[in-house]
């Protein structure tokens, strides 16, 4: 489990930024099928759902990368 800086054009960033922004992009392409098929009116709260997927995404990605 190592993780080190990425380097995006000469600048130094931490990896969890690239996983986040990676994480991100999932995220907006499962929207978007949830949207079409109109799942987010069943749930309670849609940004509270959103947020949570993000989280469980980003969790994902990290476990993912760590291994």
């Amino acid at each position: 489990m190592n993780f080190a800086e990425v380097d995006l054009f000469g600048v130094y960033v931490a990896p969890i930024s690239v996983m986040m922004v990676a994480a991100w992009f999932v995220l907006i392409a499962l929207r978007r099928v949830a949207d079409h098929f109109g799942l987010l009116r069943h749930v309670w709260h849609p940004a509270l759902f959103i947020f949570a997927a993000y989280m469980i995404l980003l969790s994902a990605t990290v476990l993912i990368v760590a291994r």
